[in-house]
C-alpha cells in the first residue's frame, strides 16, 4: 500500500478566480511545482480533488475542466512536477452527493485504484470542506491559507485541523512528521 496527499485544485494549486473555464486563466501558486515534488519524493501520490459545481450550474463542460487540467499539467511539467489523478464532483451543493467533498466518495475510489492506505494519507485544502474529508477517511489535513483558507482558520482550529500558509509550509510540515 502506499500514501497520497488528496489536494484540493482551487485556491491550493492554483488561483481561484471562480468557476474557471479558460485554460489561458490559469496561474499556479508560488512554490506548488516545488511542493509537488516534494510530495513524490516523500512517496505520496499526487492526488487531486476538487469540487466542480460549475458543472452542475450549467457554467462550465467537462471538456473546459480537462482543458483547465491539461494546462495545469503543463505548467507543472515546465517545472518538473506533475499529478497522479484528477477527480472532481460535477454536482451543485444542494444535490447532496457522496462525492463532493468534505464526501468522500472519490477519495475512497482513488483509493481502491491505487492501493492506498487512508490512515497514512493526508487531505490538503483552502476550505473546511477539503480538510475535513481526512477525519471519516482516517487521515489527516492541512487546512492553507491561500485561496479561501482565512475564512476557515477559525472552523478548522476548533476541528483540530492544522493550518500551513500555503502548500510549500504544509508539504514541509508532512517532511518533519516524516523525520521527526
Amino acid at each position: 500500500m502506499t500514501a497520497a496527499a488528496f489536494l484540493d485544485r482551487d485556491g491550493t494549486l492554483i488561483d481561484d478566480p471562480g468557476f474557471l473555464a479558460d485554460p489561458a486563466k490559469v496561474r499556479l501558486l508560488p512554490g506548488v511545482a516545488d511542493a509537488l515534488r516534494d510530495l513524490a519524493q516523500l512517496g505520496l501520490l499526487r492526488i487531486v480533488i476538487t469540487n466542480q459545481s460549475g458543472i452542475g450550474r450549467g457554467l462550465l463542460t467537462t471538456d473546459q475542466v480537462e482543458a483547465v487540467h491539461r494546462e495545469i499539467e503543463r505548467q507543472l511539467a515546465r517545472e518538473g512536477a506533475a499529478i497522479d489523478a484528477w477527480y472532481w464532483c460535477p454536482h451543485r451543493p444542494e444535490e447532496a452527493c457522496d462525492c463532493r467533498k468534505p464526501g468522500t466518495l472519490l477519495h475512497r475510489t482513488a483509493a481502491a485504484r491505487f492501493d492506498i492506505d487512508l490512515t497514512a494519507s493526508w487531505c490538503i485544502g483552502d476550505r473546511i470542506g477539503d480538510v475535513a474529508a481526512a477525519a471519516p477517511l482516517g487521515a489527516r489535513g492541512i487546512l492553507v491559507s491561500t485561496g479561501d483558507g482565512p475564512l476557515h482558520i477559525e472552523a478548522a482550529t476548533a476541528a483540530g485541523i492544522a493550518i500551513a500558509a500555503d502548500l510549500p509550509r504544509a508539504v514541509a510540515m508532512l517532511r518533519d512528521q516524516a523525520t521527526g
